[in-house]
């Protein structure tokens, strides 16, 4: 059942099943207002299921969770509409909003753009599209599922930066499913690992923001959430066994 409400974001007792196979066994969790909640887990712990079902994109789900009215969500995949420009996606459910649209892609870098095609700009940028759509919205909690994931390292980087950006200007909140803990660590103001259907551990990161990976205590916590995960250090390298 889902409500929307003001303040905090909650889910209580969240349960999903598929078939046979129970993928959410009554997961408990909040993100309070303006905080970033990664949250990580294996493939096919049930992160993206989570996250739909706080979106209210599954209404198969049982459980109780509350969402603030003015949410959005940005997937791994842009899904922009290719038959209409770049200004027209961004006010894709948001009427009377041209305006707000224009300045949402002014603060994504992609004023100029307003009147291309979806077909004409870069992966990067459809991203930066993905991400104006959401802020046209006026966001109070960003639902985000591996929104970075299928970008180069270096875009990925660019757009991490940008999140940061984004989320100190506005005060939204917002609960990021990654596969990376780097990208965790420094995005987020807490990671929960998702486990057995449930929140099995959640790790605060007190590091000031903006975050470098060679900062003191982000080895510490990113071997922490290794361990959670089950990922030995010594395969881990550079990054890549956390994703």
């Amino acid at each position: 059942m889902a409500a929307g409400v003001e303040g905090d974001m909650r889910a209580n007792g969240v349960r999903r099943s598929f078939g046979a196979v129970r993928v959410l066994d009554g997961v408990d969790l909040t993100v309070g207002d303006g905080e970033v909640v990664a949250l990580l887990g294996g493939s096919g712990s049930g992160k993206s299921t989570l996250l739909r079902i706080l979106a209210g994109l599954d209404p198969d789900a049982t459980g109780e969770f509350t969402v603030p009215p003015r949410h959005a969500v940005v997937f791994q995949e842009h899904r922009l509409l290719p038959w209409k420009r770049v200004i027209d996606n961004v006010g894709l459910g948001v009427p009377n909003a041209r305006e707000r649209c224009r300045a949402a892609l002014a603060e994504v870098g992609l004023a100029d753009r307003a009147r291309a095609w979806p077909a004409e700009l870069s992966g990067g940028q459809l991203q930066r599209v993905a991400f104006a759509r959401a802020l046209a919205r006026e966001p109070e909690v960003l639902l985000l599922d591996e929104p970075f994931g299928a970008l180069d390292a270096l875009t990925r980087l660019r757009m991490q930066e940008l999140f940061g950006r984004l989320r100190s200007r506005h005060g939204f909140a917002a609960l990021l499913v990654t596969h990376d803990v780097d990208e965790a660590l420094l995005l987020a103001d807490r990671a929960l690992v998702l486990d057995g259907g449930r929140i099995a551990a959640e790790v605060a990161v007190p590091l000031a923001y903006p975050r470098a990976q060679d900062m003191p205590g982000f080895g510490e916590l990113r071997r922490e959430l290794l361990d959670l995960l089950g990922v030995p250090v010594a395969l881990s390298g550079s990054g890549e066994g956390s994703r």
